[in-house]
């Protein structure tokens, strides 16, 4: 890919929107506490929590109403206006982002059993798939002819959609399983949809100002916006959760814009020796969500193999483990915004700059990273050695 150059991208069209879907999620939320209080949507502490005092749900009401806020401001906006003009994603994952966010208040209150949760995940996949947002090509590095690297596979609207179906389930359960620490979904949601959005306007830039590229950078902005106008309320101390209503929200939008972006990328564009710019889609789509994907497998794998349900809860994730180091909640969550920052920005940065450079600095960044996450568990040995 090309450098990118700022000069005709909507770059602050894009900011203007996640602003207002940030600034009506902030305003909103409080609205949305008093409410889940009314409705009991509250919840309370239980062995494998971290909270001790019952705290209302369902912020994920209040994120969803800010997306609809900043999707509505794009679509009054002229040069964001094609995003709808030339493609049903932004309305495809609105109406599945509304169902699925429908789903997940009703669990913030009532409880809903995990398969029936499951079976709502796979309806609202189904919905995406029904405006057309699905993997239709992805890059494989083997299979190439003369020059080309690699070869291009192309998918059918069945396989296709299945591959979007199995997406969409595992981002948003595994977004739904990290979020355990007080913003800590929140975050990991901005920061991934953060990247997204930059690697969307980098594929807008290198491919000359294409109209598919609108959708997932709205899409990735609009949700941005969202998580970061909840943070406030939900950074320890938390005044509100997002719920499940919030969490499958991210997850699902996650899996749209990534899909809109990369599911159906233009792979004509790139000279064939390029790997790094056919691999670039397929890096973003894993580092940005790298850690609460790991978590999640690493769940699946520790419950089954006790003859447990997948679904079952424990307190074996990440955030636990890193509070067993002696870390507190604060430092915990700050600490692995660091770790998906590095692995997500930096996934998108090699896309877009000098490659070696960026690599020395993440590295760098890396080594920092596991330093500090290390350094209780280190302090807490030499004390017990002396």
């Amino acid at each position: 890919m090309t450098p990118v150059t700022t000069a005709g991208l909507p770059i602050r069209e894009y900011i203007l929107v996640g602003l207002i879907a940030a600034t009506l999620t902030f305003l909103l939320t409080g609205v949305i506490r008093r409410l889940a209080i009314r409705l009991g949507a509250i919840a309370n502490p239980r062995a494998r929590d971290v909270h001790v005092i019952p705290i209302p749900r369902m912020g994920g009401v209040g994120m969803y109403l800010g997306v609809v806020g900043g999707m509505a401001m794009a679509h009054q906006l002229p040069v964001l206006r094609r995003a709808f003009d030339f493609s049903l994603d932004p309305v495809g994952v609105l109406i599945g982002g509304g169902v699925i966010v429908l789903i997940g208040a009703l669990d913030d209150r009532f409880e809903i059993d995990a398969w029936t949760k499951l079976a709502g995940q796979v309806m609202c996949a189904g919905i995406l798939v029904i405006f057309g947002v699905q993997w239709n090509v992805f890059w494989v590095p083997w299979g190439g002819n003369g020059d080309a690297l690699g070869s291009v596979v192309t998918l059918d609207n069945n396989q296709g959609g299945l591959l979007m179906v199995l997406l969409v389930v595992l981002l948003v359960n595994a977004l739904n399983f990290v979020d355990g620490l007080d913003g800590l979904a929140a975050g990991l949601g901005f920061i991934a949809a953060a990247a997204t959005c930059v690697f969307s306007l980098g594929l807008l830039n290198s491919q000359g100002g294409d109209v598919g590229v609108y959708p997932p950078a709205l899409i990735a902005a609009t949700l941005a916006g969202a998580c970061l106008g909840f943070l406030p309320h939900n950074f320890q101390p938390a005044k509100i959760f997002m719920g499940d209503s919030g969490s499958m929200m991210i997850g699902l939008m996650l899996a749209g814009a990534t899909t809109s972006a990369s599911g159906k990328i233009n792979y004509t564009r790139f000279g064939g020796s390029d790997a790094l710019a056919l691999l670039s889609p397929l890096l973003v789509v894993v580092a940005v969500l790298f850690l609460p994907v790991l978590d999640l497998l690493m769940a699946v794998v520790r419950r089954t193999r006790r003859g447990e349900s997948p679904f079952a809860a424990d307190k074996m994730h990440l955030h636990h483990r890193l509070l067993e180091i002696g870390h507190s909640q604060r430092r915990a969550v700050l600490l692995i915004y660091l770790w998906a920052g590095l692995l997500g920005f930096g996934a998108v940065s090699v896309t877009l700059f000098d490659t070696t450079a960026v690599l020395w600095i993440v590295g760098a960044g890396l080594v920092l990273a596991a330093i500090v996450s290390v350094i209780p568990r280190l302090r807490s040995r030499n004390q017990g050695v002396s």
